[in-house]
């Protein structure tokens, strides 16, 4: 997975390609645990995380895991610079 998120390994990134993915406890977002997985976007160089249970597959969190909102959880999640950062999809 990737180290730090800037840029140009977006740009480098194929569409849809996973950024980086994982399991923990984000009491920001939920009480409990969560799994979670950041996917570049398909047709721009914009990035996002998506969440669910932790049973569920990343495929099926991909497809329908609700969005992380808000800097300090993105950045925990994703170590990015702000020039990545600033390419979040919302």
């Amino acid at each position: 997975m990737v180290t730090l998120l800037t840029l140009q390994k977006l740009k480098d990134m194929i569409p849809g390609a996973e950024i980086a993915s994982g399991i923990g406890s984000y009491p920001q977002i939920v009480k409990g645990e969560i799994k979670w997985i950041a996917v570049r976007g398909l047709g721009y160089h914009d990035w996002t995380i998506y969440y669910n249970r932790p049973t569920m597959t990343l495929d099926y969190i991909r497809r329908h895991g609700d969005k992380v909102f808000g800097e300090k959880i993105i950045r925990q999640m994703v170590d990015c610079d702000d020039e990545a950062f600033g390419m979040y999809r919302f």
